[in-house]
């Protein structure tokens, strides 16, 4: 069972929201500094439901939203198993409808006999009835702790713990497309997103973004959590040591948001992408192993409101890489 939406507060923000084509030029002027390649312009969202993205609606407009929930306060340093939300109840709350979500979160370990899993959000829904559910969960397996995915019930709504997804009524429109090769510098795709709107906005304003990106090519580092320790984990050591990491390869569809700042008291996540893939890897998204090799295209949109969900008093922030 999720927890009742009278048991948890829901807060909402408003965002700055600027064009899509000034957000374009503050990724066209900072790319360059970590991709040999880049290319980012405004464009009509091509079909998402097709090839290569297999999302579960066609666009990332209407309505958009960027929403966190929970914490790794409830994962960490001990897991807190009664924090289960459902997307129905946040989307209701939200004003959201119908109601699309993409993106990284703890999965609904309920589902899967308590075993804590990823979770890689893909979910269409209205008041009445689920419209498309591609959610995929990942998580360890066997004694050679091989990568297990699966796709959720369709009537699995749950988010457990933590989560980090962008909502919208999944309709064409305009968003920005960003399309790189050759990785010269450290910093992940995602990172160097954030970095140049953090430089742009961040000191004033907080933006969010939410979207996917596909891995054209190469191999990217994930993690994928183990099932629920049963000792307190207090430092990152022992969360990388807890976490399995595997090099998946492409094509990979990343999901998930990021923002300019933290939001000061709302305390937000300022990254969160998990993957996912037609041939059975999933996890959450470090970087590229193959910087040489390596290409992305994203398609990504602004969001207009930041909806938090069950924040806990101010306290760790283990686990946030």
């Amino acid at each position: 069972m999720a927890l009742a939406p009278d048991q948890y507060k829901i807060e909402k923000a408003p965002l700055h929201v600027p064009t899509l084509e000034e957000v374009a030029e503050v990724f066209r002027s900072y790319l360059p500094t970590n991709f040999a390649e880049s290319e980012v312009e405004v464009v009509d969202c091509p079909d998402l439901l097709q090839d290569p993205f297999f999302l579960a609606e066609r666009g990332l407009c209407g309505n958009p939203k960027i929403f966190e929930i929970g914490s790794t306060q409830y994962l960490l340093p001990l897991v807190q198993r009664e924090k289960l939300y459902d997307l129905k109840d946040i989307a209701k709350a939200a004003n959201l409808e119908p109601a699309y979500f993409i993106g990284a979160g703890a999965g609904p370990f309920p589902t899967y006999k308590g075993v804590n899993c990823e979770g890689i959000y893909n979910v269409k829904f209205n008041s009445t009835r689920i419209i498309e559910q591609l959610t995929r969960v990942a998580h360890v397996e066997g004694p050679d702790e091989h990568i297990s995915t699966k796709i959720v019930p369709v009537n699995e709504t749950r988010v457990a713990l933590l989560g980090n997804l962008f909502g919208s009524e999944g309709n064409p429109g305009k968003v920005i497309k960003v399309h790189v090769k050759k990785r010269i510098g450290e910093k992940n795709f995602i990172e160097t997103l954030r970095n140049s709107i953090e430089e742009k906005y961040g000191k004033e304003h907080l933006v969010g973004i939410g979207g996917a990106f596909l891995l054209v090519q190469g191999k990217a580092k994930h993690h994928i959590m183990r099932d629920f320790s049963k000792t307190p984990i207090t430092d990152e050591e022992g969360v990388n040591n807890w976490l399995k990491f595997y090099n998946m390869s492409a094509p990979m569809i990343g999901v998930g948001t990021f923002v300019s700042n933290d939001g000061g008291a709302l305390d937000l996540r300022v990254q969160h992408f998990h993957s996912y893939s037609t041939h059975r890897e999933a996890g959450h998204y470090h970087y590229d192993t193959t910087p040489e090799i390596v290409e992305y295209l994203g398609y990504f949109n602004v969001a207009e409101e930041v909806v938090r969900v069950d924040q806990p008093a101010l306290g760790h922030k283990l686990g946030r890489d």
